[in-house]
């Protein structure tokens, strides 16, 4: 499965404790490359016969999130989705219809940024960029051979 080669390639420090229920929320987005919310994957934990609670999960999300495991990025919609990403820096275009994810490595991006703080003296410069429009799939276009899943 995806979520065992992605976890077991982290550092140690990175991986966690593991627990049944941290294997679990980590499989549910080893499914899939699209951002899901706390409340998809509790759904989709519960479909599989998981006992585990809502609150579990946002903590596991958190937890996983601060470890840098996974990726979370603020939908349009204020809710927050989380998904698996590369450990290589990069940045997202995120469907707002069904959550699809495309990483791009946006290196142009990252020169502009580099050159723009310099321009105005910043130092410590960090950014985060995600894109949201709507899939080929969702706008119903043939376009996009590299749409996620």
């Amino acid at each position: 499965m995806a979520t065992t080669v992605l976890t077991e390639a982290l550092p140690a420090e990175s991986r966690g404790r593991k627990t049944s229920q941290r294997s679990a929320v980590l499989g549910i987005l080893g499914e899939s490359t699209r951002f899901r919310t706390a409340q998809d994957i509790y759904a989709g934990l519960r479909s599989q016969g998981a006992r585990v609670g809502l609150t579990t999960v946002y903590r596991h999300l958190q937890r996983l999130a601060d470890e840098g495991v996974i990726h979370s990025v603020q939908m349009p919609d204020r809710q927050t989705a989380y998904r698996l990403c590369s450990a290589d820096r990069h940045h997202h275009l995120v469907c707002t219809v069904c959550g699809a994810a495309v990483e791009f490595p946006g290196d142009e991006l990252e020169s502009w940024v580099e050159g723009e703080a310099e321009r105005w003296g910043y130092s410590r410069v960090t950014h985060n960029v995600e894109i949201f429009g709507t899939c080929p799939a969702c706008s119903g276009t043939a376009k996009g051979s590299g749409r996620e899943s």
